[in-house]
């Protein structure tokens, strides 16, 4: 059998090379090899909690206490809760691809290394340039809305900043101090080593996770039954947007989807869904894992489970507490403890999404980081950003150049114009990751898989099918802009990366004969 693997594990580093090299892939035995580089070799600190906290830490921030009512009032009435076991689902089938590719591929990139060992180097970079866009402006967003509730606080104790430090407002100059500050800060953790960042992390998680808990048995005692009928309402047709604002399968196929009835808990399904976004950021530590082939499938799918009952409890109990068409959509949760006259719990909930926005802000940083560490290693980008700081084994260069810029970012953002680009980068993520499971089973048959994705090619397929609809129903506006920063990475790419290449330039070794 290894005579018979062994051509196959060479032909896979140069096979997909072409005439022009844009899709000549990296075996995994290069990508391993390159992680034992003495000045570019990360600390391998993490266990299996700790992914599993900084996916359960990623995934729930303010959306529990705010999405769960808004979408029970707008698209599903009391269903939401079926609704976020189908976007479960969904991102299970996601979740399974990556768990396979992080257990045969532990390297730090996420979905950028797992497409250079399965499509290429161009569809690497191009998923790589997408990562670095969507975490950056994620942290910039939740940055910006941490702030929001800090400031929200600090007014309520008397205390007051500057109208020019908290942000811009219509139109006139402003900078988003707090926003700045927390960015610059967690940075310096970051810098500091992942044990620190993951036991800061998991005091912060702790904190979040017991507020929803308590939320969660305390507003189960103002639950009324008469409010979960009915639990299914009468189907009516969506209300959607004109022009570029418009969903794009609307523009494609005149498709309108309908709110309420059994389609309503789809469509607010495909809401929901952006809820779980960020449990693929646990991949990005596998090269900081002391056992990534058995701890980063369990990291994954244990974060994506915890989170998925979170969700369905707290839903259960905030359409319980109040009937779905009288739920506020800013705040539905705290709202609905006002409403039952008790606002000591609405308290509890602005401080639990304050805090929990501190390790989404985070895991972001680290996951960009570490993308952006990957490619720098591989040549894609300038190689003075993947040196490992000597004394704390973390890549500190692109680290805190990342994180200067976000902290700027977060300082001017506006998270209306920004947010939905986040989602359209994470779809596209998603899809290249499930197509590369069934590639790479075909190319690379022979590679030791310590967790494999069931039913191949069946889940994957489906979580590309799923994960393209989701896209579909984003505004078209969303995807021009998406288009545009594509178009300037394959610009960056053929400027710098295709020539500064080290698989290009023959540096990095051809895999070994298996």
């Amino acid at each position: 059998m290894s005579a018979q693997h062994g051509p196959t594990g060479a032909r896979a580093g140069r096979g997909g090379w072409g005439r022009s090299g844009l899709f000549r892939t990296k075996t995994v035995e290069q990508s391993i090899q390159d992680t034992e580089e003495p000045e570019h070799t990360l600390r391998r600190d993490l266990s299996a909690f700790d992914l599993t906290v900084f996916g359960v830490g990623v995934v729930i921030g303010t959306g529990i206490f705010v999405l769960t009512g808004k979408v029970a009032k707008e698209n599903a009435g009391p269903s939401v809760a079926l609704a976020f076991v189908v976007a479960g689902v969904a991102c299970a089938l996601a979740a399974l691809c990556y768990a396979e590719f992080a257990s045969t591929v532990p390297v730090a990139g996420s979905a950028y290394t797992f497409s250079y060992a399965s499509l290429g180097e161009l569809p690497a970079w191009i998923i790589g340039w997408d990562l670095i866009l969507e975490l950056a402006l994620g942290c910039a967003v939740v940055a910006v809305g941490w702030s929001s509730y800090i400031r929200s606080l600090l007014d309520n104790a008397g205390w007051h900043l500057p109208r020019a430090l908290t942000g811009s407002h219509g139109g006139g100059f402003g900078f988003d101090v707090l926003a700045c500050v927390l960015v610059l800060v967690l940075t310096g953790i970051l810098v500091a080593g992942m044990k620190l960042s993951s036991r800061v992390t998991a005091v912060v998680v702790g904190v979040k996770v017991t507020v929803v808990l308590i939320v969660i048995i305390a507003g189960s005692f103002f639950i009324s039954g008469a409010n979960y009928h009915p639990f299914v309402p009468p189907s009516k047709p969506a209300v959607g947007g004109n022009g570029l604002a418009a969903p794009l399968i609307e523009l494609i196929f005149g498709f309108t989807p309908s709110d309420f009835g059994v389609m309503g808990i789809f469509a607010a399904a495909a809401v929901v869904f952006f809820a779980f976004i960020g449990f693929d950021i646990v991949a990005t530590a596998a090269e900081e894992t002391r056992n990534p082939q058995r701890d980063v499938p369990r990291g994954i799918l244990g974060s994506l489970a915890i989170c998925t009952v979170l969700y369905v409890a707290v839903s259960i109990v905030v359409t319980g507490m109040q009937k779905y068409s009288e739920l506020s959509t800013d705040a539905p949760l705290a709202d609905a403890f006002k409403a039952a006259g008790a606002p000591f719990w609405a308290g509890l909930i602005s401080f639990g999404a304050a805090v929990g926005l501190t390790s989404v802000c985070m895991i972001l940083l680290l996951g960009q980081s570490r993308v952006f560490f990957a490619m720098s290693r591989d040549g894609l980008l300038p190689r003075f950003f993947s040196t490992v700081h000597p004394r704390y084994g973390t890549p500190y260069r692109s680290t805190v150049l990342l994180g200067v810029v976000v902290a700027v970012v977060a300082g001017f953002t506006s998270i209306d114009v920004l947010a939905e680009l986040v989602n359209i980068g994470t779809l596209f993520a998603f899809v290249v990751v499930a197509l590369g499971v069934i590639i790479l089973r075909r190319t690379r048959p022979d590679l030791p898989r310590a967790f494999r994705t069931p039913f191949v090619p069946a889940v994957p397929v489906l979580s590309v099918l799923g994960s393209l609809w989701l896209m579909l129903n984003l505004p078209a506006e969303t995807w021009l802009r998406f288009a545009v920063w594509m178009a300037l990475g394959v610009a960056v790419y053929f400027a710098h990366g295709r020539r500064r290449s080290r698989l290009g330039q023959g540096e990095s070794p051809t895999a070994p004969t298996l």
